[in-house]
C-alpha cells in the first residue's frame, strides 16, 4: 500500500454546529466585558498551555494592537504560577483555557490568580463538568471532542473585541463587522477545508518522511506555526519539527535552508503580513520544498472584507488541524498515540 492510498478521516460531524454554538454565546461574552469595565479592570492575562495557549494568540494580538485603555498579556500557565506577575491582581481579568479542563498547570493558575487578588477568572473548555469549568467564575464550553480550535478561538476572539468596544478602543460599527465575521465562521471554515484539502494532502505526502520540517508564521499566526510543529507534528506524529517567528527566521534559522529543506509558511491578512511575505520571498527563492498556506486564497464566504484580518488566524488554525489528519493518513500513526502524555508523571 502506498502512502497516498490510506484514507483520511472525515471532517467531524459536529464541526459546523460546534462553531455556530460558540458564536451564539456572544451576549454572554459581551456581559463579561461589560462587567470587567464596571469593575475597573485594567489588564487581561491570557493563561494556558499548548494548543489552548496558542489559541489565545490572535485575541491577545488584537488587544495589544488596539487596546489603549486596557493592557494585555499572554503567559504559559506554569510560567504564570512561578512568575506571579506584579501587575496581576484585583484590577485584572484572567482568562484560562484547557480542552480537557484537567490540565494541572492551568488549574493551578486559577488558584494563583485568586491568591494574587484576581476577582474574575474566565475559562474556555470542552465540558461544563470539568474541573476547570467548575473552578472559574464564568465558563464557556463547546462539548465537542473533535472540533476544538475553532470554538476556543471564537470565544477568545469575541472576548477581545467586546473588551475593546467596552473600553472605547473599538467603535460599535467596527465591532459589528467583526461579530458578523465570527457569525459567518461555521460555513466559511467548512468551505476553507474543502478549498485547502488537496494541498493539505500534498503537504503531508511530501513531508511525512522528511527528517525535519521548519514552520514559520508572524503576528497572530506565529503560534499557528508552533501548534503545527509542536502539538501536531511532534506530540501527535512523533516527527521532528521546529517553528520560528517569520521575522526571527532571518536571525539564524534561515542558514539551514537548502534546496531540499522542507518549510511551511503561514500568511494571514493582519498587519504582520509583510513579515511573512519577506520570509515567503526567501524560501521560494532558496528552497524547492516549500509550501505557503495563505488565507488570502480562501474565499471565507459571508465574512466581511474588513473582518478577514481578524478571522484569518482561525481559518489557518482550522487548516492546521485538518493537515494533521492528512499526516495521520500518510504515516499511519494515530493522532491519539502518546509515549508520555497522560501516561507517566512529568
Amino acid at each position: 500500500m502506498t502512502k497516498t492510498e490510506r484514507a483520511v478521516k472525515p471532517v467531524a460531524e459536529d464541526f459546523v454546529e460546534t462553531i455556530a454554538y460558540a458564536g451564539s454565546q456572544r451576549e454572554r461574552v459581551a456581559e463579561v466585558a461589560r462587567k470587567a469595565k464596571e469593575a475597573g479592570v485594567e489588564n487581561v492575562f491570557f493563561v494556558g498551555c499548548g494548543g489552548s495557549h496558542y489559541a489565545q494568540s490572535a485575541a491577545q494580538y488584537a488587544l495589544s494592537q488596539r487596546g489603549r485603555n486596557l493592557t494585555s498579556f499572554r503567559v504559559n500557565a506554569n510560567e504564570f504560577n512561578h512568575l506571579r506577575p506584579a501587575l496581576c491582581g484585583p484590577k485584572s481579568l484572567v482568562v484560562v483555557g484547557s480542552h480537557s479542563g484537567t490540565t494541572r498547570e492551568t488549574l493551578e493558575a486559577i488558584e494563583t490568580a485568586r491568591s494574587l487578588g484576581v476577582r474574575t477568572v474566565v475559562g474556555m473548555t470542552r465540558s461544563p463538568e470539568s474541573a476547570l469549568a467548575k473552578n472559574v467564575d464564568e465558563a464557556f464550553t463547546y462539548e465537542s471532542k473533535h472540533t476544538v480550535w475553532e470554538p476556543k478561538q471564537t470565544y477568545f476572539g469575541l472576548l477581545a473585541h467586546e473588551l475593546l468596544a467596552a473600553y472605547g478602543d473599538e467603535s460599535a460599527e467596527e465591532l459589528d463587522r467583526v461579530a458578523r465575521g465570527y457569525l459567518a465562521l461555521p460555513e466559511a471554515l467548512r468551505t476553507a477545508l474543502d478549498e485547502q484539502e488537496s494541498e493539505s494532502a500534498e503537504i503531508a505526502t511530501a513531508f511525512a518522511d522528511e527528517p525535519i520540517t521548519y514552520v514559520l508564521g508572524a503576528g497572530p499566526n506565529e503560534d499557528i506555526a508552533r501548534c503545527l510543529a509542536m502539538c501536531y507534528l511532534q506530540e501527535m506524529q512523533w516527527l521532528h519539527a521546529a517553528a520560528f517567528n517569520a521575522g526571527e527566521f532571518f536571525h539564524g534559522a534561515f542558514e539551514m535552508v537548502t534546496e531540499q529543506t522542507p518549510v511551511i509558511l503561514f500568511l494571514g491578512e493582519d498587519s504582520s503580513r509583510p513579515v511573512a511575505e519577506r520570509a515567503a520571498r526567501f524560501i521560494e527563492k532558496y528552497s524547492k520544498a516549500t509550501f505557503s498556506i495563505d488565507s488570502k486564497k480562501l474565499t471565507l464566504p459571508g465574512v466581511p472584507a474588513e473582518a478577514r484580518a481578524e478571522v484569518s488566524p482561525i481559518a489557518l488554525g482550522t487548516i492546521v488541524s485538518r493537515l494533521a489528519q492528512h499526516y495521520e493518513a500518510v504515516t499511519g500513526h494515530d493522532l491519539d498515540t502518546r509515549r508520555y502524555m497522560f501516561k507517566v508523571e512529568y
